[in-house]
């Protein structure tokens, strides 16, 4: 038994050494320098400033919840059909989901820079009809159109995970007793779905709102995100990583509580299907 209790010990030594060198460091310095000034002392300016920039902030939840809701739209029913494919077809249908995560990030959404621009390729084929050119580059919509597209994958793929353990015999049964489709969806899929559904809001919604090369590219500089505003206190003219540790704190606080509360939800939703 303690030999063992050693073996585990010793297997988790290089995972415990990661987290601290990879996540508690980091942690620590950025809280460090949302708490100090340019000398080292102590103060609050830091994290007082960073209510100047609460608009930007909004902005920043506001687009990625809207790209949230929209991947959860679409992954559902594409989730749903791909789990109820024959196997083989599952197979091409997660490959077809997964081929443009093999294409660089800076790369797809150069690609749709091309596509939305005021010459670009849609603007083109409006234009045999005699519409246009539209306004389609350096606007929250092209935010958000490009986070619905660079995030959806991970959105369909925890869906998929949990959508292919519901038994079809548990959806055939509640339709031999009658219950209509409505029924089946709200009582039976959405609930043991459910999981999923909280998974992919996470790993969707962190990335959008913190994202920062895609409200730069299609956005421009009237779109600014969170994700750009701490980009520039450390790489822009206005050099300032006081203040961008302290804008960073502040997003990982807001993280941790978005995912707190999708947690909460989940468990409440456990404790309403045990009852």
């Amino acid at each position: 038994m303690k030999r063992n209790h050693a073996e585990t010990v010793l297997t988790s030594v290089p995972y415990l050494i990661w987290m601290v060198v990879f996540t508690v460091i980091p942690l620590l310095l950025v809280t460090y320098f949302a708490f100090t000034d340019e000398t080292g002392a102590l103060t609050m300016a830091n994290l007082s400033a960073v209510r100047e920039y609460v608009a930007v902030i909004f902005r920043s939840i506001w687009l990625a919840f809207i790209a949230t809701v929209l991947c959860l739209l679409i992954a559902y029913p594409l989730a749903y059909i791909i789990s109820r494919a024959p196997q083989r077809r599952q197979r091409t249908y997660l490959l077809l989901v997964m081929l443009p995560m093999w294409i660089n990030f800076l790369l797809r959404t150069y690609a749709w820079m091309t596509l939305l621009e005021n010459t670009g390729i849609i603007n083109r084929l409006l234009g045999i009809f005699g519409i246009g050119p539209l306004a389609m580059i350096n606007t929250q919509g092209a935010v958000v159109l490009g986070m619905v597209y660079n995030y959806l994958p991970f959105m369909i793929l925890p869906l998929y995970s949990v959508m292919t353990k519901i038994e079809n015999g548990l959806i055939e049964a509640a339709q031999d007793l009658g219950a209509p489709r409505s029924t089946v969806f709200s009582s039976v899929v959405l609930p043991l779905s459910m999981p999923g559904v909280m998974t992919g809001i996470t790993m969707v919604f962190v990335p959008a709102v913190s994202t920062f090369i895609i409200s730069r590219m299609l956005g421009g500089g009237s779109n600014m995100m969170i994700g750009d505003l701490i980009e520039l206190q450390f790489l822009g003219n206005a050099y300032n990583p006081n203040l961008g540790a302290a804008i960073s704190l502040g997003l990982m606080i807001l993280i941790l509580f978005c995912m707190s509360m999708l947690n909460q939800l989940n468990e409440e939703d456990k404790e309403g299907m045990i009852i």
